[in-house]
């Protein structure tokens, strides 16, 4: 067990911290909210990002409400994996986490895009820890309505995240929405701030997904679910939010006007729709 505070971050007493849980050591920040009686949200990731890019989308929130952030092994600032992993295996990995976060009361949990998989995965195998779930822009995984294979070309290599000019070029063609029209959003967003991990560490992360469906147990998630799609996700096409929306037991839509990465380059936008629903 190894535990390395880093300073606070300059954002509302923010801290980050280093912890091993089930045999993974990642890095995690806490934004503590001012209300204690507002249950923390945990945030899952996109593949390939660390924990910063989500820093506007926990800017627009509340502060009243804690949000807890991690890197996935080998992206960001948690080291790569000895051994891989898949989602039922690092699912547990993130409950450990949370205690030794010293939440241990259920959380609410969003994910977005690859971290949307995991928190579906999270709901099922720790449904007493999670207590509202919220998916933005993800599908059931292999066995959903795919993206153009152009589209999906562009998500086999990480590159996107280590050259700026790179993300600037494809933005409009992988994101859609507002990155259409202006391309500098998602370097911006990509960019702004993050910690690259290995290379390697992305391949683990699409590894972990690989052949991975939630189809199958939908109908096992119980947890009352808001799904917040776009209408112009290339990566995501909308035609699986309406699919999810019928399977799932508690679920209800919000389709916004825009493409797969609005919940950080339009947080403003978006945050008060997640809020009202982790507050009704």
């Amino acid at each position: 067990m190894t535990t390395s505070p880093s300073p606070p971050g300059p954002e509302r007493g923010e801290f980050v911290r280093t912890l091993t849980a089930a045999g993974r050591t990642l890095r995690a920040a806490v934004r503590p909210g001012t209300d204690s009686s507002v249950p923390p949200l945990l945030l899952m990731n996109g593949i390939g990002a660390s924990l910063e890019v989500l820093r506007p989308f926990v800017d627009a929130l509340d502060p009243r409400r804690t949000v807890v952030r991690f890197d996935v092994p080998g992206v960001g600032g948690s080291p790569r994996p000895v051994v891989p992993y898949n989602l039922t295996t690092f699912s547990p990995a993130v409950a450990g986490l949370l205690s030794r976060l010293g939440f241990d009361d259920p959380v609410d949990v969003l994910g977005l895009s690859w971290g949307g998989g995991l928190a579906q995965h999270f709901a099922v195998q720790h449904r007493r820890r999670c207590r509202r779930l919220v998916l933005a822009a993800t599908a059931t995984g292999s066995l959903m309505v795919p993206a153009n294979p152009r589209v999906l070309a562009r998500m086999l290599t990480p590159r996107r995240h280590r050259d700026p000019a790179y993300a600037r070029s494809i933005a409009g063609e992988i994101y859609g929405g507002t990155m259409r029209t202006d391309p500098e959003r998602a370097a911006r967003a990509l960019h702004a701030g993050t910690r690259l991990g290995p290379r390697r560490g992305y391949y683990y992360q699409l590894a972990a997904s690989t052949g991975w469906s939630s189809l199958p147990f939908l109908k096992l998630i119980r947890q009352p679910t808001l799904l917040v799609m776009g209408d112009d996700d290339p990566i995501v096409p909308l035609v699986n939010a309406r699919i999810m929306a019928r399977l799932l037991p508690d679920a209800r839509l919000h389709v916004y006007q825009g493409g797969h990465i609005a919940l950080i380059t339009e947080a403003e936008r978006l945050a008060p729709v997640v809020e009202d629903f982790l507050d009704s």
